[in-house]
């Protein structure tokens, strides 16, 4: 896999937007190229939408962004219409771009070794160099650690696992009830003067 100061393959792939995104076309500005398995699951899509909902955050820092799956053209249309994406999507259906970049290989997957699409994404500077590399993402405050990266601020800190609640103290025992006066009260005697 391609590491921060490792020159940055360029490449040239059909996107959803009818074009091809053209990485050497970038050179001067920093792009993000990120690596998904597959259009519309669970995980790819939770990380295109935050991608998109921070694209103006990367753009106002100087980055472009671009995802990258062997998803045909036709899948990645579908999948950024149903889910509003608004980052660029690139079709790499002969892995050549995966494998180039250390993102097709062996992985494991429910314990077991498979070769695959190793989720990871790619900080290519102005110079055409990688500035930083992010393998095996996990996708939950992934987007917010590139955009850190990205705008040289600190990483943000890991989210933090809510804390069990604490139980609740017993309720104190209520009084036991006063039972009713069983006895009626002594009428009063009188005396006499």
């Amino acid at each position: 896999m391609l590491k921060a100061g490792d020159r940055a393959p360029t490449f040239k792939l059909p996107a959803a937007d009818g074009g091809t995104f053209d990485l050497a076309k970038s050179k001067g500005r920093n792009v993000i190229v990120y690596f998904y398995p597959r259009d519309d699951t669970p995980g790819c899509t939770v990380e295109a939408i935050e991608f998109s909902r921070a694209l103006k955050d990367f753009e106002g820092a100087g980055a472009t962004i671009v995802g990258i799956s062997k998803d045909s053209i036709a899948s990645h249309c579908k999948f950024r219409d149903k889910h509003k994406l608004t980052i660029a999507l690139a079709s790499d259906p002969d892995l050549a771009v995966h494998r180039a970049y250390g993102a097709w290989g062996e992985k494991t997957m429910y314990g077991k070794k498979v070769e695959g699409v190793i989720r990871s994404t790619f900080l290519v500077g102005p110079d055409g160099k990688v500035a930083a590399a992010w393998p095996s993402v996990k996708v939950a405050g992934h987007v917010e650690k590139v955009l850190a990266t990205l705008r040289g601020d600190p990483a943000p800190a890991a989210p933090k696992k809510a804390a069990a609640p604490k139980k609740a103290a017993p309720a104190p025992k209520a009084a036991p009830a006063k039972k009713a006066a069983a006895k009626k009260a002594a009428p009063a005697k009188t005396v006499a003067r």
